[in-house]
């Protein structure tokens, strides 16, 4: 018995909370071409709604993902465009034909040989029966542009290598299982390399981006190394690095910030780079959003724009012109010219002015915001850093000494802001301007694949205080919690969508709190989601400090939620009013 040409395995459809601000939608627990394709064509159905607000619709291998506001979006018309579209009837509508040369073998693919070992075959016979078959995308995913393709030959499907290379060259085509693919920049990775290509599967100056789409077929065709980038697909080029995101020269006439120290990580961050996750572009942005929207208010900002984050030591900047900033989050013990620079309110810098920190009193990550905001060329839409895409900010990179960015041309239109320095800030931003002090409690809701972890699971984590471990960055807090281990998940998870504040629990034990520069997918079942409200709380932690988790309902987030934007609404609406 089948449905829109789909086995009926009795399976029941589910549509599940990510968070407050996502839903997963669930299809049979397989990896196959109809299933994928019926995952594909939801995805289609809703973001042809176009859902006021909905930010990303993700189809993954057997999974749909919905990312939206929830302060926009009515989750209940996001659920019924998942419920209606998985009533009509579905058809594998054929992607594009991509075709891609490849060069096997030799320094280009140098596990080739390893795959002939495990095929009991000859390294041409792996050649031929790699580019023997048509592969489909499933989904792309872990960094930009990457697409997992299947299904590889049985008797060539090699398992990941045991011991991941730290840095694995652009254009890779690698065997994993069943699975191949091509890595689009150079990268960690552990799959079996066997060729590479001269294509560039991902350029973010490219329309679109990714070579790839889920759908789309792919078919390897061998090519002799001397052919070059001239094979083929009209988009083949040369496979040399290239700052995918490239900051223009500042204009002369704009008003500058020179960079004399960079601090231990200070990043450009504006809101995030929605709209591309289905293509693997992870969204970036700040680690605590509120903060970064209180500072660009005080100084008269859109809520978008662009800022610095600094985290833990701060770096130090000249002002070259007349500008407002305001430092907003940690306490970083911020001075200009040697005397105190106030947080939470906005500062009239002179010309020549030094910007600099001290050590640190509170939180983790101080925003710097200047009036007009930072003027670097966005990439995608946004001017947010993702140091490990490049995507972003001064070439997808952390700031570094001798770096100079321009300012955009303040709101007042006047070049820089005369506005006072004193300020009174609501009730609600007041306390939330008191940052933690060595760990935090944060509220969650149960997440879309704790079923995938035995019953009793969830309560443990609220049960246990953890600490986050020096394996952490903006991608992810790893959590620890001594001799205590959160109970692995039953078996393997075929790889779906990840969520910002998703606490994935790998086989180790030891939970994964994802951040803001969180992979678009992930093999880990994610048991429980930070709401978004206490997501700025969150980022304002430090490795050594704890973490303790409560449990929250979808309402009680979205009132606090409410709570956090109408504080910031009305700081924004005095700034305008000054």
């Amino acid at each position: 018995m089948t449905r829109d040409g789909v086995p009926d395995s009795g399976f029941v459809i589910r549509i599940k909370d990510a968070g407050d601000s996502a839903l997963l939608l669930e299809l049979e627990p397989v990896i196959d071409t109809r299933v994928n394709a019926r995952a594909v064509a939801i995805a289609a159905f809703v973001r042809d709604r176009n859902i006021d607000g909905v930010r990303d619709v993700v189809p993954t291998f057997r999974s749909v993902a919905v990312h939206f506001d929830p302060l926009t979006t009515d989750v209940e018309n996001v659920r019924a465009a998942l419920g209606d579209a998985t009533a009509a009837p579905t058809a594998d509508a054929a992607g594009r034909l991509v075709e891609v040369p490849v060069a096997y073998g030799g320094g280009d693919g140098p596990d080739l040989a390893d795959v002939a070992s495990f095929a009991s075959a000859s390294e041409q016979t792996v050649i031929d029966r790699h580019a023997a078959r048509e592969y489909r995308v499933f989904m792309l995913g872990f960094m930009p542009g990457f697409a997992y393709m299947g299904t590889v030959d049985d008797s060539i499907a090699a398992p990941r290598r045991s011991a991941p290379r730290t840095s694995v060259p652009a254009g890779s085509v690698g065997i994993a299982g069943r699975q191949t693919g091509i890595y689009p920049r150079v990268s960690p990775g552990g799959w079996q390399l066997i060729g590479r290509t001269a294509i560039r599967v991902f350029d973010a100056t490219r329309t679109p981006p990714s070579l790839f789409a889920p759908g789309d077929r792919v078919r390897f065709v061998p090519a002799r190394r001397d052919q070059g980038s001239s094979i083929g697909d009209p988009d083949v080029q040369d496979s040399r690095p290239r700052a995918i995101s490239e900051s223009r020269t500042p204009n002369p006439e704009s008003r500058l910030v020179t960079v004399i120290r960079p601090g231990l990580l200070t990043t450009i961050q504006d809101l995030g780079r929605w709209g591309h996750q289905d293509r693997g572009v992870p969204v970036a942005g700040p680690m605590d959003a509120v903060s970064h929207r209180l500072a660009n208010a005080l100084v008269g900002n859109d809520a978008g724009a662009a800022a610095l984050e600094a985290t833990l030591l701060g770096p130090e900047l000249r002002i070259e012109h007349p500008t407002t900033v305001a430092i907003t989050g940690a306490d970083l013990a911020a001075s200009v010219d040697g005397a105190t620079l106030p947080l939470n309110a906005p500062y009239s810098c002179a010309a020549g002015s030094v910007i600099r920190f001290g050590a640190r009193r509170t939180g983790t990550r101080a925003y710097v915001a200047f009036d007009g905001g930072i003027d670097v060329s966005p990439a995608l839409g946004s001017r947010a850093t993702h140091i490990a895409a490049g995507l972003g900010g001064m070439d997808g990179r952390a700031l570094k000494a001798g770096d100079c960015f321009a300012l955009r041309a303040s709101q007042d239109g006047r070049g820089h802001s005369s506005r006072r320095t004193s300020w009174s800030t609501p009730s609600w931003l007041a306390r939330h301007a008191q940052q933690p002090s060595g760990g935090a409690r944060l509220r969650v809701m149960r997440g879309p694949q704790d079923d995938c972890i035995d019953a009793g699971t969830f309560d443990a984590l609220l049960r246990t205080r953890f600490t986050i471990s020096p394996q952490s960055d903006r991608m992810g807090y790893r959590l620890t919690a001594g001799s205590t281990r959160t109970r692995p998940p039953r078996g393997d998870m075929i790889s779906d969508a990840t969520f910002v504040g998703g606490i994935q629990v790998p086989p180790s034990g030891e939970p994964i709190l994802l951040m803001a520069d969180r992979q678009t997918t992930g093999g880990y079942p994610q048991i429980a989601t930070v709401i978004t409200a206490d997501l700025p709380k969150a980022g304002q932690l430090a490795p050594g400090d704890w973490i303790e988790f409560a449990a929250c309902t979808r309402a009680e987030a979205i009132v606090a939620l409410r709570e956090q934007d109408e504080a910031l609404r009305e700081q924004e609406k005095a700034a305008r009013a000054v």
